[in-house]
């Protein structure tokens, strides 16, 4: 057997078992409506849509929060059943039930409950729970008890109860902080060529003279989209046939007796260049000679009725039912209804001015929420809506609402405006640039230091007026930036949560960031993963500033890490949990950190899930960080009138080393080769082949570089042998993994730790010797130990601090251990525990 609606296919003695249900009746087993959240439309392969069940071979749809795949024109009737990752004032509940979605399994899956093999490549088949990831059959998931306790990661997730966020104006995608330059048309417009086009790909426009193909549109808002869905009908069918194509085509299930077809040319509601883009109104006499002319488009009406039953759902989740069936005559208004509800939830004693009638639209892509009129007639309200589109009528809901004061505030992270000003400059210049209201906007929190403020908002259109206007606003030539950011309630988090912060750099090394972003979104609440593309670390820092203990991770390169730990140098005392343990999932190209954590030479590829239980079982280490100052005694050149100003001193923070000389001077070939063609660099192969090139180029050149430094460590003059780079590191791996200073024991110094407060200074001769030490042939030259250091600069010379390189005019570097030592993650050397 074979559904004709949503192709289900069964065999006949297994009808009886069949619990999967069909996309038409999809919509009312919906608990609580969650629209989807849509990126661009991608490839995707072996995978199948959820609405008609067939594969995805054309550009599809993905939820960027959960597993939904579907096609363009299927999208319209995906169910609003997305993962409630946070509470918006609307039927908020504490329990959490698993969150099942059906199919797109890999082919080895085993079923939680009979253990027996439960995916396939073929067809969407098996069950997965989107927030424990347990697998199960069709048949076996009824079984499984219904709460989810969040699975192995449950620690590491950050409760959906425990965040909330009010949401109403704002795409799902501004809520989940996803940056729209993945973006690339706006979402109307896929929706009206998908479902023009996409339809055709189900009927094949048949050659077969006996079957005709018909346009059909379910309503005035398709006819005015031009959005249709095609037939194939045999040329003499029945009126009730055709009828019953055109709502199967609009995934409906009700009775065909009681719709119509009507022709265009029966629309009062059409103006002219409609009628005749439709080729429907065309005379159409010259067609077939045969038989009589049959315009091309229908609509599909629902016939009048004089009563109904309509289903009306309880908001608060107190009562046992989930809705309560009505009878609606012509004379029934929204009063009446309320009216006659409240005594069928036992609430007859209460007064009828506290309630209200809520309409509700589960679009897939956003679920619209109205009050209706006291005072309407509920036979109109269905009538206007079937008129507007029947596909719409099969996904609006009728909720009774208690009328509650209910507290809007939406919080806005805004940053890129200057650093160091008072609050009080911050909102004159929010009012100047913004123009916003001091009424309904204030400034909660303020960060001077990198030139950011939250704002609370208590007015939705509002919010999203600031939000709108912030992206094209400019101030000193910089260009802000705003995030929606949620508000976490922490007394809320169970008491053995550590919930992790995930930051990915999609720029970093391999640009493997993106697939990252997306299976972190999937195995976590999407409320814990930021990109650092927009608006850098501090919108993830204030979101978790009052959780009490809490993980990092940080996808990126070392230059990222380095990002992440300054960040949280600055905004460590704003923090209830000031020291938060760091773990690293290596993208960059040297990865000399992660190498020392044991998280690797450079993510390839691993499964994300192993890589998060990796982070829970990792062990804390502590790690020193160093500042440096450079303070240039020259003035910088190309001053006006010969007399300069010297450059003011300039503070950088060190994790791994800081090289001056030949080191440096590869760092910036490199920098500048990667600017001029950043679309290049996206393999480690190709970058690591750009810095052989750079240092062959180098191979002749000779520079006695202890001639132009004077090195001080700990007050004393070291006097330097002949080299060209001088390297101060702070863990035992440089340039891609390289041992500098070796591991033979020595009686001069002490053996190197990444938190003995110690750096270690190491000297190179040339590009050959650097070869050599990468090849591990060779190790540097040592040439002392200390924990504070001054070098003195006789004339320009190359500088790169981590990996970041720039010429550094004559004068003083000063380097000294800076604050408290960081809290690291590294890997655990045992194997995971299955």
């Amino acid at each position: 057997f074979i559904s004709t609606v949503c192709n289900f296919m069964s065999h006949e003695k297994c009808l009886k078992n069949v619990k999967i249900p069909c996309s038409c009746v999809a919509p009312s087993l919906v608990r609580v409506p969650v629209a989807h959240c849509f990126g661009p439309p991608g490839h995707y392969k072996r995978k199948f849509c959820t609405v008609c069940r067939k594969s995805l071979e054309s550009p599809a749809f993905r939820c960027e929060v959960c597993e939904l795949h579907v096609h363009t024109d299927c999208i319209l009737f995906a169910c609003s059943d997305c993962r409630q990752c946070h509470q918006d004032g609307h039927l908020d509940h504490d329990t959490y039930h698993h969150h099942w979605r059906e199919g797109n399994l890999s082919s080895s899956a085993r079923c939680e409950f009979c253990k027996k093999t439960c995916g396939s490549s073929e067809v969407l088949s098996g069950m997965r729970c989107e927030w424990c990831g347990i697998l199960a059959h069709a048949a076996c998931y009824v079984i499984v008890t219904p709460e989810c306790t969040f699975g192995r990661l449950r620690n590491m997730i950050l409760p959906p109860n425990c965040v909330q966020l009010f949401s109403r104006n704002f795409s799902k995608l501004h809520c989940f902080r996803i940056s729209e330059n993945m973006q690339t048309e706006s979402d109307e417009d896929d929706d009206v060529d998908g479902s023009t086009q996409g339809s055709t790909k189900d009927i094949q426009i048949s050659t077969d003279s006996s079957k005709q193909t018909l346009k059909i549109f379910d309503g005035n808002d398709a006819v005015k989209r031009n959005q249709f869905r095609l037939i194939s009908v045999p040329r003499i069918a029945k009126n009730e046939e055709v009828v019953e194509a055109a709502l199967r085509a609009y995934y409906i299930n009700d009775d065909q007796q009681e719709y119509e077809l009507q022709t265009f040319t029966q629309q009062v509601l059409l103006s002219d260049d409609v009628i005749n883009r439709n080729d429907a109104a065309e005379d159409s006499n010259l067609g077939s000679v045969f038989r009589e002319s049959i315009p091309e488009a229908w609509i599909i009406r629902a016939k009048p009725k004089d009563e109904e039953v309509i289903r009306i759902y309880p908001a608060w989740l107190k009562v046992g039912m989930a809705y309560v069936s009505l009878r609606v005559n012509k004379d029934s208004t929204v009063q009446t209804v309320i009216k006659e509800v409240l005594p069928l939830l036992g609430r007859q004693t209460e007064c009828l001015q506290n309630f209200k009638l809520v309409e509700v639209l589960m679009g897939s892509k956003q679920v619209q929420r109205m009050v209706l009129d006291n005072h309407e007639l509920m036979l109109n309200r269905l009538k206007d809506i079937r008129k507007t589109s029947i596909r719409q009528m099969n996904q609006t809901r009728f909720y009774i609402v208690e009328n509650s004061k209910s507290i809007v505030q939406v919080n806005l992270f805004v940053g890129g405006l200057p650093p160091q000003l008072s609050p009080e400059e911050y909102t004159n210049i929010l009012k100047e640039e913004l123009a916003i209201k001091t009424n309904v906007v204030s400034v909660s929190h303020v960060y001077q230091a990198q030139g950011a403020v939250v704002l609370q908002i208590s007015c939705f259109s509002e919010a999203e007026r600031i939000y709108m206007l912030v992206k094209d606003t400019v101030v000193n030539d910089k260009p802000l930036n705003a995030v929606v950011i949620p508000a976490v309630m922490a007394s809320k988090i169970p008491r053995n949560c550590c919930p992790i912060l995930v930051f990915v750099n999609p720029k970093s090394g391999g640009l493997k960031g993106r697939d990252l972003l997306y299976s972190f979104r999937k195995l976590l609440n999407p409320h814990q993963v930021f990109e650092l593309t927009n608006g850098g670390p501090l919108p993830g820092f204030h979101t978790f500033s009052k959780v009490p203990s809490f993980r990092v991770l940080v996808c990126g390169g070392d230059g990222t890490v380095g990002w992440v730990l300054g960040a949280l140098e600055e905004i460590r005392h704003k923090l209830v949990c000031s020291e938060p343990s760091v773990a690293i999932l290596p993208l960059g190209t040297g990865n000399d950190l992660g190498r020392v954590l044991r998280w690797g030479a450079g993510y390839s590829g691993e499964d994300p899930y192993s890589i998060l239980v990796s982070v829970d079982e990792a062990d804390d280490v502590l790690m020193d960080r160093w500042t440096i100052l450079l303070d240039a005694e020259e003035p910088a050149e190309g001053a006006e009138n010969g007399i300069a100003e010297p450059e003011p001193p300039k503070i950088v923070q060190m994790n791994n080393y800081c090289g001056l000389g030949i080191d440096a001077e590869l760092s910036l070939d490199f920098h500048h080769a990667r600017e001029e063609e950043p679309g290049k660099f996206n393999s480690r192969f190709h970058n690591k082949g750009v810095y052989v090139k750079v240092g062959l180029q180098k191979i002749s050149h000779t520079r006695n570089l202890h001639k132009d430094i004077k090195l001080q460590v700990d007050q004393h003059e070291v006097e330097l042998p002949s080299i060209e780079g001088l390297i101060f590191i702070n863990i035992p791996s440089w340039g891609s993994g390289a041992d500098l200073w070796g591991s033979e024991s020595d009686n001069r110094f002490e053996k190197p730790r990444i938190d003995d407060g110690l750096l270690e200074v190491v000297g190179v001769t040339g590009v050959v010797h650097m070869g050599q030490v990468q090849g591990g042939f060779r190790s540097g030259i040592r040439i002392a130990q200390g924990s504070y250091f001054r070098v003195t600069l006789l004339k320009p010379i190359p500088v790169q601090v981590d990996g970041e390189p720039w010429i550094q005019a004559p004068g003083q570097i000063i380097i000294s251990a800076a604050g408290p030592k960081v809290h690291m993650l590294k890997k655990s050397k045992q194997k995971q525990k299955k």
